[in-house]
């Protein structure tokens, strides 16, 4: 099975909470950066508590700019573009992790702590935190996290991290009109019914009555 079939796998079941650290919830929250900065209205019949509580939600910002730029980089590592579809980036997968933060503040604490914990990797061997080292360099890195199996005992920090990531990643892309392309769901489709066919009938010795025929059966 390979890597994007493995994620369909993925995108159907819940978020899995039995591989996260123990997290509490931070307060470490931040306004959009601008006052008048325009906030997108939801799309769907909602009542007015729920507006409101949505507004509010978009109106805070968990993510850094440098923490977002590290969340992409990553999504795009675990789903990229290939000759099905677009990446994770492309299906704004990092705008749904940034949701699914404040939605779900109890991700919020190993979310942050992931990240900070692949900037140290990065400083200690490079000099650079994760978003500024190179493709190579970052690949190496998600190598030997993203094999629980295989990872050494001193990486299940960054264990734990990844298969959140992972999950998030996968349940936002395939949740997006860029997924659920890729997996060729068509969701409810219209179709009609022209009766049963007429070697069925024949075989069962049947057939319409000329009222059926005129009245209830059409065939194309």
């Amino acid at each position: 099975m390979d890597r994007r079939s493995s994620l369909k796998l993925i995108a159907w079941s819940t978020i899995s909470t039995g591989v996260i650290l123990d997290a509490c919830k931070t307060d470490h929250k931040k306004t959009v950066d601008q006052p008048g900065e325009a906030i997108a209205e939801p799309t769907l019949d909602r009542m007015d508590e729920e507006k409101k509580a949505y507004g509010q939600l978009m109106k805070e910002r968990f993510f850094t700019s440098h923490e977002m730029a590290t969340v992409a980089i990553l999504c795009d590592i675990i789903i990229p573009a290939d000759g099905v579809s677009g990446s994770a980036t492309d299906a704004k997968v990092p705008d749904f992790i940034e949701f699914m933060m404040k939605d779900k503040p109890e991700l919020q604490t190993p979310m942050r702590g992931g990240l900070r914990w692949l900037d140290l990797q990065m400083m200690k061997q490079y000099g650079k935190p994760f978003s500024e080292v190179s493709r190579q360099q970052q690949i190496a890195l998600v190598d030997q996290i993203a094999y629980p199996a295989r990872a050494r005992p001193a990486m299940q920090q960054g264990v734990h991290f990844f298969s959140l990531m992972r999950n998030l990643t996968a349940s936002g892309f395939y949740t997006s009109e860029i997924g659920l392309r890729d997996i060729g769901y068509a969701g409810n489709q219209a179709t009609q019914w022209n009766g049963v066919p007429a070697d069925v009938l024949q075989q069962y010795q049947l057939a319409y009555t000329d009222k059926e025929m005129n009245e209830c059966v059409h065939f194309d």
